[in-house]
């Protein structure tokens, strides 16, 4: 019966060696040593090689893995991973950047700055009180966090260029063609209430928000900034306001249905693959093996008689 577990074992160790053996001949030193492929890739295979390959000496010296390694990568920061991937459409960035250009960065940022240091993205001990101080703390905390909880690194010298392109842009836009403080504010205290209500962080309802706005508004990733550009009055009252609209429209679907169905909404496709899994008309390999074993003892008994 320990015979399929064996096999898998040394399959799976086997092929995750060949694959970082090939990827150490064949890929860049730069690519290799890049944050992103560390703790994608290299601490994925270093995962098959040593936990499920149970092969030793190819990692002598590294850093150990994070506790519960496999829990974090599959599903434990699943939210996380998403909120850094999807960053650049979520309700901390933008308003963030909404608030700096209307002059209540002084008030609405430090806010934010706490629900980023909540998630362990910025450092405890600084204050931010500008979009430049913040880019600042996520600088020299994002490649620390990405390695310590097996996270992408947040892009942070992507989000400095972008922040640039929208300040430019804004100071090119009549003030009126910007969202009004008031709504700004509104809009980040509806934000904080509701996660409150729903025992969750501001970043994880933030997360979801930015999933949603992504694959609702393809071009909010590209919201305010230079490479945007469509002309000032587009620029500023179209796609800010579209996100804008959607973060509210989101945070009345998240009250209404509560944040766990809403999530669900979001990975659906992912959800939904995962529950068919369990499903007794999925075929399996541990299923077929079986009926070919049993397939082999009827024949043989059919032989015996």
């Amino acid at each position: 019966m320990s015979l399929p577990e064996r096999f898998l074992r040394a399959t799976v160790g086997l092929g995750a060696g060949a694959v970082r053996e090939v990827g150490e001949l064949a890929l860049p030193e730069g690519v290799r040593r890049g944050q992103l492929y560390q703790n994608l890739v290299d601490a994925t295979l270093r995962y098959l090689i040593e936990q499920v390959g149970s092969v030793e000496g190819r990692y002598d010296g590294a850093a150990e893995l994070p506790d519960r390694f496999l829990a974090r990568r599959a599903a434990g920061n699943a939210v996380e991973v998403l909120g850094i991937i999807a960053f650049r459409a979520s309700p901390v960035w933008v308003l963030a950047a909404l608030a700096d250009l209307s002059g209540m960065g002084r008030h609405v940022i430090p806010e934010i700055a706490a629900a980023l240091r909540q998630q362990g993205l910025l450092q405890d001990d600084a204050q931010f009180t500008s979009m430049d101080e913040m880019l600042d703390g996520l600088e020299r905390t994002s490649s620390r966090l990405a390695a310590t909880i097996n996270t992408p690194p947040l892009d942070v010298a992507g989000l400095r260029r972008e922040w640039h392109g929208i300040r430019e842009e804004a100071r090119k836009l009549p003030g009126a063609n910007l969202p009004s403080r008031e709504a700004i504010a509104r809009l980040w205290t509806r934000l904080q209430t509701q996660s409150a209500h729903e025992n969750r962080s501001v970043f994880e309802t933030s997360s979801m928000m930015a999933v949603s706005a992504v694959r609702a508004l393809p071009e909010s990733l590209r919201w305010l900034s230079a490479s945007a550009r469509v002309g000032a009055t587009r620029t500023g009252q179209i796609f800010a306001a579209a996100l804008l609209d959607h973060y509210t429209q989101a945070l009345r679907e998240i009250q209404a249905t509560g944040y766990v169905t809403y999530a669900t909404r979001q990975l659906r496709p992912y959800v939904r693959a995962a529950i068919d899994h369990f499903s007794p008309s999925r075929p399996t390999f541990t299923g077929r093996l079986l009926e070919k074993i049993e397939s082999a003892r009827r024949k043989r008994n059919d032989v015996q008689s």
